[in-house]
């Protein structure tokens, strides 16, 4: 029997730089940061007092009513908006097409934090007879996909996969299995964050991970840097619609481009430092290069997970060597958290949406803030400025908390 070939047919994008695809992909390749100080509450005693917050976000126009929309986490607003431009933009007619068979996968690394964050003031100050009865659905990680399958009927496969700064990929990842094992026609895939509160910052903080480049916000996300002092939080959320090949050809959909290559891997090493060398970085692209069937000199662009983190940053680029050998330093690679800040488990859906559009315009993001470039990481990084490049296929790593691997790999679709 042959295998089912699948694709992507919609996008969706809400981000630090847009509320939809194409603004964010226009101000990406401007090269402009979506960084700034936080305003949304008073940050003034926190280490780090800036983020790449979303701005301008209307929750309650991507829902049937207001109500509806208040009983939705902020995660769970942006997955919805997401879900539906990508909706929109595969022009799926969801009345033609058996419930049963379109699924949803979308996921969040950390969920409701804002939630969980909100209900617990009002315990400590009010007791517990004040505690919202939503307090739950609003904060678990799930319920993204939930609401969204709910809101058009969808009742084929429906989860979410948590796996930190990875999610996304494992959704999308997880999607490709499933319709190719024709468990589904179409899955809405990708992964929502909305972490940028409080709690969320200063646990961040305590881990030493995020940036303190208070004074020059827009400049403290430079991965591959030598000056830089780990990543930016940032928040948002990423859907793609994917789809089995001969369904979409079947009712005349837009191929964006083809879901050929899926690798996922454990460090097993580290609650949150990648393992030397990015060994299990390593594996995932290398399961999803052969998976692919591409040689490596067909690779044409790398978005890397690149957080602007000391060791992160080394270990991707020696894991990119070891997988690409001679070729690793002709192949472009950017990271786009320089902009956008790091998405955690919806930073692998936006990447991918930006692999795509490289594909569709062949032009490739920049690294931004790569000033004084660190010699441990010595690869072509795209600096500063976006390229004009062929791109036929690309790959885009994402590595999260708990040493999961997840990696994507698509081409342009040739039918």
């Amino acid at each position: 029997m042959n295998e089912r070939r699948i694709v992507i047919t919609g996008l969706g994008a809400v981000t630090p730089l847009g509320l939809d695809v194409n603004t964010s992909w226009t101000n990406l390749v401007a090269g402009k940061s979506g960084v700034g100080p936080i305003t949304l509450w008073d940050a003034s005693k926190f280490d780090c007092r800036f983020a790449a917050l979303v701005k301008d976000f209307e929750p309650k126009i991507h829902f049937r009513n207001e109500k509806d929309a208040r009983r939705a986490d902020r995660y769970s607003q942006m997955a919805m908006a997401s879900a539906k431009e990508a909706v929109k933009h595969a022009g799926l007619d969801t009345t033609q097409i058996p419930a049963d068979r379109i699924g949803v996968l979308v996921g969040s690394g950390i969920g409701g934090l804002k939630s969980l964050g909100d209900q617990d003031e009002i315990l400590m100050t009010k007791g517990p007879g004040r505690i919202s009865p939503f307090m739950i659905p609003m904060m678990i990680s799930n319920m993204a996909a939930g609401l969204i399958s709910m809101e058009f009927g969808f009742a084929g496969p429906n989860f979410a996969v948590v796996t930190a700064c990875a999610t996304s990929n494992n959704c999308i990842g997880e999607a490709w299995r499933l319709i190719r094992d024709n468990e589904a026609d179409v899955i809405l895939a990708g992964g929502s964050e909305a972490a940028c509160v409080p709690l969320g910052m200063s646990g961040f903080a305590a881990l030493r991970a995020l940036s303190t480049r208070n004074d020059e916000p827009e400049r403290a996300s430079r991965p591959f840097d030598k000056d830089r002092d780990g990543f930016v939080m940032g928040e948002g959320a990423g859907v793609v619609i994917v789809e089995e090949l001969e369904h979409a050809k079947k009712r005349g959909a837009n191929i964006l481009a083809e879901l050929t290559g899926y690798g996922l891997t454990a460090d097993a090493y580290h609650m949150t430092s990648p393992a030397p060398g990015g060994t299990g970085a390593v594996k995932a692209m290398q399961h999803a290069v052969k998976r692919s069937g591409l040689s490596l000199d067909k690779i044409d662009y790398i978005n890397a997970h690149g957080t602007s983190t000391p060791v992160g940053d080394v270990a991707e680029t020696e894991a990119i060597k070891v997988v690409f050998g001679d070729h690793a330093k002709k192949v472009p690679v950017s990271s786009t958290k320089s902009m956008t800040g790091h998405l955690l488990g919806a930073a692998g859906a936006i990447e991918i949406i930006v692999c795509i559009k490289a594909i569709e315009h062949n032009l490739i993001p920049p690294t931004i803030n790569l000033e004084n470039p660190d010699p441990q990481c010595d690869l072509d990084y795209v600096p500063n400025k976006a390229r004009e490049c062929k791109v036929d296929a690309a790959l885009s790593n994402s590595f999260g908390f708990g040493g999961h691997n997840a990696t994507l790999l698509v081409q342009r679709f040739v039918g």
